[in-house]
């Protein structure tokens, strides 16, 4: 997508959504102590590691060993509500901003998921992550990794203007119905680990 798009939308996004952000803020503060912002190492353009933002949609309660509990007892209603509204994606239009993703593109996944990529596979990071993809429109976290990762290529692959303004579209219609929010089992999606071969994962 054309950079100075992506400078318009996402600043746009941000201006129109910064009282929702605000309150949504104050909430996950309230909800969930801090941080309130979660970051987390993800893969960009050519493998290159950037931080994503999202608002935090988990609590950090720990077992008596002080292991983080898995993320579906982390999980609670207000997270899954920040999640199926897609609001906790919202601080990632500042990822947009500082050029680390764009608009449409691949999903950005965690850095650790590199090493385990096929050559096919790593054709996604032939552009820049986006907010939302080829993927997130046909399944979103509904379907497995090796799907997911062949409809980024297909996008990689098939990549337009035209094809982005779909993808932006059907997204909206997607935010609104809520679908493919959770794997089944899952909080979001089991971790990648190669081909057939998934754990679970904090997303």
């Amino acid at each position: 997508m054309l950079r100075i798009f992506d400078i318009i939308f996402s600043f746009t996004v941000i201006m129109l959504t910064s009282p929702l952000m605000l309150l949504a803020a104050i909430l996950v503060r309230t909800k969930f102590g801090s941080p309130i912002i979660f970051k987390q190492d993800r893969a960009g353009l050519n493998g290159e590691v950037f931080q994503i933002y999202k608002f935090r949609s988990m609590t950090d309660e720990r077992d008596a060993a002080g292991n983080l509990l898995p993320d579906e007892k982390r999980l609670t209603k207000f997270g899954r509500f920040l999640r199926a509204t897609s609001i906790d994606e919202l601080p990632g239009f500042l990822n947009v901003l500082w050029g680390d993703m764009s608009v449409v593109g691949p999903r950005p996944q965690h850095a650790s998921f590199l090493e385990f990529y096929s050559k096919r596979q790593m054709m996604r990071h032939y552009v820049k992550p986006g907010i939302t993809g080829w993927a997130q429109v046909n399944g979103r976290n509904s379907i497995g990794w090796d799907d997911r990762f062949e409809l980024d290529v297909w996008y990689v692959e098939n990549k337009s203007f035209w094809l982005d303004m779909k993808i932006i579209f059907l997204t909206m219609v997607i935010v609104l119905r809520r679908e493919g929010i959770s794997a089944a089992g899952h909080a979001t999606m089991p971790e990648f680990r190669g081909s057939q071969l998934t754990v679970p994962q904090n997303d």
